[in-house]
Protein backbone atom coordinates (compact mmCIF):
# COMPACT_ATOMS: atom_id res chain seq x y z
CA UNK A 1 0.00 0.00 0.00
CA UNK A 2 1.14 3.38 -1.11
CA UNK A 3 1.79 5.75 1.88
CA UNK A 4 0.43 9.26 1.07
CA UNK A 5 2.54 12.39 1.47
CA UNK A 6 1.06 16.13 1.88
CA UNK A 7 1.92 18.98 -0.35
CA UNK A 8 3.35 20.54 2.22
CA UNK A 9 6.34 17.83 3.42
CA UNK A 10 6.79 17.85 -0.44
CA UNK A 11 7.55 21.68 -0.52
CA UNK A 12 9.75 21.33 2.85
CA UNK A 13 11.65 18.75 1.70
CA UNK A 14 12.68 19.84 -1.91
CA UNK A 15 12.88 23.41 -0.61
CA UNK A 16 15.20 21.82 2.10
CA UNK A 17 17.17 20.01 -1.02
CA UNK A 18 17.26 23.55 -2.96
CA UNK A 19 18.99 24.80 0.29
CA UNK A 20 21.80 22.12 -0.29
CA UNK A 21 22.72 22.70 3.51
CA UNK A 22 21.76 18.75 3.89
CA UNK A 23 22.20 15.81 1.75
CA UNK A 24 19.88 14.13 0.03
CA UNK A 25 20.02 11.15 2.16
CA UNK A 26 19.58 13.28 5.41
CA UNK A 27 16.35 14.96 3.74
CA UNK A 28 14.76 11.84 2.81
CA UNK A 29 16.04 10.05 6.23
CA UNK A 30 14.45 13.30 8.36
CA UNK A 31 10.87 13.21 6.40
CA UNK A 32 10.92 9.28 6.09
CA UNK A 33 10.80 9.13 2.39
CA UNK A 34 12.85 7.39 -0.37
CA UNK A 35 15.90 9.54 -1.54
CA UNK A 36 14.80 9.81 -5.31
CA UNK A 37 11.21 11.03 -4.38
CA UNK A 38 13.34 13.90 -3.01
CA UNK A 39 14.98 14.53 -5.77
CA UNK A 40 12.02 14.20 -7.92
CA UNK A 41 9.82 16.97 -5.95
CA UNK A 42 13.04 18.94 -6.13
CA UNK A 43 12.90 18.64 -10.40
CA UNK A 44 9.24 19.57 -9.93
CA UNK A 45 9.92 22.66 -7.88
CA UNK A 46 11.97 23.96 -10.34
CA UNK A 47 10.56 23.26 -13.15
CA UNK A 48 7.19 24.88 -11.50
CA UNK A 49 8.10 27.82 -9.90
CA UNK A 50 7.67 30.22 -12.56
CA UNK A 51 3.95 29.13 -12.16
CA UNK A 52 3.38 30.16 -8.80
CA UNK A 53 3.78 33.74 -10.00
CA UNK A 54 1.69 32.95 -13.08
CA UNK A 55 -1.48 32.53 -10.80
CA UNK A 56 -1.09 35.06 -8.38
CA UNK A 57 -0.98 37.60 -12.05
CA UNK A 58 -4.41 35.55 -13.00
CA UNK A 59 -5.72 36.03 -9.61
CA UNK A 60 -5.27 39.99 -10.14
CA UNK A 61 -6.35 40.51 -13.15
CA UNK A 62 -9.88 38.47 -12.12
CA UNK A 63 -9.89 40.72 -8.80
CA UNK A 64 -10.05 43.93 -11.18
CA UNK A 65 -12.64 42.05 -13.67
CA UNK A 66 -14.55 41.69 -10.70
CA UNK A 67 -14.22 45.18 -9.45
CA UNK A 68 -15.15 46.36 -12.76
CA UNK A 69 -18.19 44.22 -13.19
CA UNK A 70 -19.54 45.39 -10.16
CA UNK A 71 -18.63 49.23 -10.89
CA UNK A 72 -21.41 48.12 -14.22
CA UNK A 73 -23.86 46.80 -11.68
CA UNK A 74 -23.91 49.63 -10.00
CA UNK A 75 -24.47 52.31 -12.34
CA UNK A 76 -26.91 50.09 -14.38
CA UNK A 77 -28.89 50.22 -10.53
CA UNK A 78 -28.15 54.24 -10.96
CA UNK A 79 -29.55 54.45 -14.75
CA UNK A 80 -32.58 51.99 -13.48
CA UNK A 81 -33.44 54.90 -10.19
CA UNK A 82 -33.63 57.34 -12.69
CA UNK A 83 -35.56 55.91 -15.39
CA UNK A 84 -38.18 54.63 -12.95
CA UNK A 85 -38.14 58.20 -11.44
CA UNK A 86 -38.30 60.14 -14.79
CA UNK A 87 -41.22 57.67 -15.73
CA UNK A 88 -43.38 58.66 -12.54
CA UNK A 89 -42.68 62.62 -13.41
CA UNK A 90 -43.85 62.53 -17.10
CA UNK A 91 -46.87 59.99 -16.07
CA UNK A 92 -47.82 62.95 -13.22
CA UNK A 93 -47.70 65.47 -16.68
CA UNK A 94 -49.95 63.59 -18.64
Amino acid sequence: MRKKIAPAIKAKAALEALKGELTIAEIAAKFQVHPNMVTGWKRELLNNAAGIFDHAKERRAAAEVQEKIDNLHKSIGEITMENDWLKKKLGLLK
